[in-house]
């Protein structure tokens, strides 16, 4: 019976976007945005937002030609709403798996470890992601591998290439480094701007370049935490409970 530890990333699409047109159908297929709570900068886009160029934290007064142009939906922000819905979404992930590990407001880390000897981990991705649908009204994407930066990148990777039907099951180790070769390094789950830039002035561009670099290495020059990252990338767990 396989035991190895296994992890799955599920993270719920554009939440807040989401979350309106949960409770209203019109705005689905159309570019929608959320405001802040004074209505002054963008806090979340849908995908055909995003589509137009929309960033985060935009002031919403710059997007006056997008409403015009494109039919933009800018809605003000409920927070009430999205934290009863984050609340039904993590419930619904513990009749699921076991363990539930909230990250955030609408994503957790789930422990599959000893699952695949009932259903493989792709089929089991799938079950999730139709049972929030099923019982919320709310779209994820999954991600599964051996360690939760990997099991991020596969979470990317479902959101970012369609023909996943949004879950991707990184637990092969050849399937990881085709698609750690596929990202850039500022792309891995903790290395920000002055990380990349800093790898990249020591040749290091790409995921499969950091997966490969010496560990020890990378703790003289960086520090533990980037170390940790890059045990990760090779399957070897360093989260802290």
């Amino acid at each position: 019976m396989s035991t190895r530890q296994v992890f799955a990333l599920c993270d719920l699409d554009s939440f807040y976007a989401s979350c309106e047109r949960l409770f209203d159908p019109t705005l689905r297929g159309r570019p929608v945005v959320v405001a802040s709570n004074n209505d002054g900068c963008a806090v979340a886009r849908s995908k055909e937002a995003k589509a137009l160029g929309i960033k985060m934290g935009q002031p919403i007064f710059e997007l006056k030609e997008h409403v015009r142009r494109h039919g933009l939906v800018v809605c003000s922000s409920n927070y009430a709403l999205y934290g009863d819905l984050s609340f039904r979404f993590m419930q619904t992930l513990e009749s699921c798996a076991p363990r539930v590990m909230p990250y955030s407001i609408d994503e957790a880390f789930l422990d599959l470890t000893g699952i695949d000897n009932v259903v493989s981990f792709d089929e089991f991705g799938h079950q999730v992601k139709d049972l929030v649908k099923q019982w919320i009204g709310l779209p994820i994407c999954v991600g599964i591998a051996p360690s939760p930066t990997l099991a991020k990148l596969a979470n990317h990777a479902a959101k970012k290439y369609p023909a996943t039907r949004g879950v991707v099951d990184l637990t092969d180790r050849e399937r990881q480094r085709r698609l750690l070769n596929l990202v850039e390094a500022g792309d891995i789950w903790g290395i920000g701007s002055k990380l990349k830039k800093r790898l990249e002035e020591l040749g290091i561009t790409t995921g499969l370049q950091l997966a490969d670099a010496d560990p020890k290495w990378i703790r003289k020059h960086f520090s533990v935490v980037v170390e940790r990252t890059v045990r990760e990338l090779n399957g070897v767990p360093c989260h802290e409970d």
